[in-house]
């Protein structure tokens, strides 16, 4: 809420802040009208308001009605992540070796899928037996690591043995020291994010990386990415995501738990890992009728096929 982030921290007096997938319920904008969808920070409340102007204030955007709510909600910020982090940054290619670290996370499992769309061999890092069967089996990984039960450093050696071309980071900390020992000539490393340091409080007791003289020694990249940067180009993923999941070449898991009530237990299942793909919490049933035609139903089925094709 008040580390280094790339928002503004949350001032006191307002709900902790959250993505989320709305009902327009009344406008004063002209761009927005009852009955639409929106996706933007709704916040941990059951009525937000969004105010032009604001600090923090990314524009809600308005979403075709007839998508499943679940599925744009798990795809509009993790899957966007990986989308563009995965393509715009990894450039991945016909044939590397990509590892993603909390590859069975909501952003790792799309990342991973991405690059095994594009021809590449992809290792994935979890935490359990059963999320590393899921990597395997249903993500259609080609291996995977249980950070919880194995050493990560030999394992990533023993199934990489020419080296890592892309690694795509979620974790952070010992995790990505490890990777940085068998990254490959012109590697390119993708900071997404740092979970494991995300709760050390005190910043003189984060984790300081070791390896990084393996970037220089075989002329990697290491960048990071926000996806607020990307936001111009959010119709072009989502489609092209929507496209990949309705043709079952990508699987999106969707943890959903229920209940207003429920959201800060909810948030913890992020880092123990209880949740397998992505993690959301639904509060209510839109309650106006949906705003949606025949017409949109098409020209986005004619985009989503041409962005998938051209991805």
């Amino acid at each position: 809420m008040a580390m280094d982030t790339y928002m503004p921290m949350v001032r006191l007096g307002e709900p902790m802040r959250a993505g989320g997938i709305a009902q327009v319920i009344e406008s004063k904008h002209p761009k927005y009208k009852p009955g639409d969808i929106i996706n933007g920070l709704c916040g941990w409340q059951e009525y937000p308001v969004f105010e032009p102007n604001r600090a923090d204030g990314v524009p809600p955007t308005k979403l075709p009605a007839h998508l499943d709510p679940a599925l744009t909600l798990a795809l509009s910020v993790t899957g966007l992540t990986a989308y563009f982090g995965l393509l715009d940054i990894g450039k991945p290619k016909p044939g590397e070796t990509v590892l993603v670290s909390g590859a069975a996370g909501a952003t790792g499992s799309i990342a991973g899928q991405i690059a095994k769309l594009k021809g590449c061999r992809v290792v994935g890092i979890a935490g359990g037996p059963d999320k590393c069967a899921w990597l395997t089996n249903t993500a259609r990984f080609d291996a995977a690591i249980d950070y919880k039960n194995e050493n990560v450093e030999a394992r990533i050696g023993e199934l990489c043995p020419k080296g890592i071309d892309v690694y795509f980071d979620n974790v952070g900390g010992e995790i990505l020291d490890a990777a940085l020992l068998h990254i490959a000539m012109h590697a390119r490393v993708v900071l997404c994010g740092s979970i494991s340091q995300y709760n050390v409080g005190d910043q003189s007791e984060r984790y300081g990386i070791k390896n990084y003289n393996a970037l220089t020694v075989n002329r990697g990249t290491a960048q990071g990415f926000i996806i607020l940067d990307h936001l111009d180009r959010a119709v072009e993923g989502l489609l092209c995501l929507h496209k990949w999941v309705q043709d079952g070449k990508v699987v999106q898991e969707i943890d959903v738990q229920h209940g207003f009530e429920n959201i800060p237990a909810t948030l913890g299942r992020l880092f123990t890992g209880a949740n397998l793909g992505k993690q959301i919490l639904k509060v209510s049933d839109a309650p106006l009728p949906l705003r949606t035609s025949g017409i949109e139903k098409a020209v986005l089925a004619v985009l989503s096929a041409y962005y998938s094709r051209r991805a």
